[in-house]
């Protein structure tokens, strides 16, 4: 048991007494009860105390990197361009084939510790580079052992909806059929698997075709979420909404009767400014909507190869608040609480009795620096499940 005796949490509260990795005990240390009184302490010196950050969304396990594209888009090529003339996803895929394992979990120590580094104590990671069974498989293996080598949560995403592989080409429905659902089996079979994803665009797979993929999620009784209304509005959002989803992702294109469908299941919207700056985006999610219909918006990195070269949540804060008009507090909830809930996880995210004392410390005086600051990070330790 840590009772941190002169921090302060979110609540106002000074005290925070930890058993195991869990928190028993919140409030004022004058109202310490007695048999904790004697436990070991902490002394944070009145620092700013929050739950340990969330990061819900990324394709942190992944081979080569995508610098020759972000050239092309500053020279003018679009995303679907690029996508369309075999770069984009397709090009990741090449390079996390080739890789082996051990090389794939060597390429995405950095990445994983630079998040560490920033107080993230959860974090999700996808595959979808492989798009075949056998490096679909390693990539959720990779992701797996990650959680292994670092005093970290990892939950695994299978993604194998997320683009056509080359010998595939214009074959979605093959593909969905011969590869992605017997692979999400196999992986499933392994216990590899926390929740299915599937990205519904243009130029990924149409919501008939991830529609197939749920009902075999569902079957084997995984959660869903979806890439959705990044690039266009196909209604991927009510869709992965009738599915009970965890999740919409993206959801720059939502419209009204797909803010509603999220609403009336608890979807958690995931705000991703990253991809909308490194794409030059000019459709912003409708932030609006989503306070009208009470719908939790989540913020995560979307750190990936290509659209989203991003490994700084911090930073995804604070482009959420000024890309999008988030307010410190919705940012700071979107990297926590609601994070959390958009992983379908409900025992962290939040400074209260029973939750697992995944505890972030902070060296600034009110949690609004969290998101304001710009390239500069505040933390000053991680308290994971209950251990500085």
């Amino acid at each position: 048991m840590v009772p941190g005796s002169a921090a302060y949490g979110l609540d106002g509260s000074d005290t925070i007494a930890l058993q195991d990795e869990k928190i028993i005990w919140v409030g004022v240390q004058a109202e310490l009860p007695q048999e904790y009184s004697k436990a070991s302490a902490l002394d944070l010196e009145g620092r700013l105390v929050t739950p340990g950050l969330i990061d819900c969304h990324t394709h942190l396990v992944f081979g080569g990197h995508r610098a020759r594209e972000f050239e092309m888009r500053l020279n003018g090529a679009s995303y679907e361009e690029i996508a369309r003339a075999g770069g984009g996803i397709v090009s990741t895929v090449t390079a996390t084939r080739a890789a082996s394992q051990s090389e794939l979990v060597a390429q995405a120590l950095p990445r994983l510790y630079t998040l560490i580094a920033e107080g993230i104590t959860t974090v999700e990671i996808k595959s979808g580079y492989g798009l075949d069974a056998e490096v679909e498989l390693r990539m959720l293996r990779a992701a797996r052992h990650l959680g292994d080598l670092r005093d970290v949560t990892v939950q695994t995403t299978f993604l194998g909806a997320h683009a056509e592989p080359p010998e595939f080409s214009g074959q979605g429905d093959a593909y969905i059929d011969e590869v992605c659902i017997p692979t999400l089996r196999a992986a499933h079979g392994e216990g590899l698997v926390d929740a299915v994803d599937a990205f519904c665009e243009g130029i990924a797979f149409s919501p008939e075709q991830v529609a197939r993929v749920f009902e075999v999620a569902s079957e084997l009784g995984l959660p869903v979420k979806i890439h959705a209304e990044q690039l266009s509005n196909l209604g991927g959002a009510k869709l992965a909404a009738g599915y009970g989803a965890l999740s919409a992702d993206h959801i720059e294109y939502l419209d009204a009767p797909g803010v509603a469908a999220m609403a009336v299941t608890g979807t958690v919207a995931v705000i991703l400014p990253g991809a909308f700056y490194t794409l030059r985006e000019t459709q912003r999610p409708p932030i609006d909507l989503l306070r009208e219909h009470a719908v939790p918006m989540a913020v995560a990195t979307d750190a990936n190869p290509g659209s989203s070269p991003m490994t700084s949540l911090l930073l995804a804060m604070n482009m959420a608040s000024t890309l999008f008009r988030m307010t410190p507090e919705e940012a700071l909830a979107g990297a926590t609480r609601n994070a959390a809930l958009a992983l379908g996880l409900t025992d962290r995210g939040m400074i209260a009795p029973g939750m697992r004392a995944d505890l972030a410390v902070w060296d600034v005086e009110t949690p609004a620096e969290l998101v304001y600051r710009i390239g500069f990070n505040p933390l000053h330790s991680r308290i994971f499940g209950g251990q500085p």
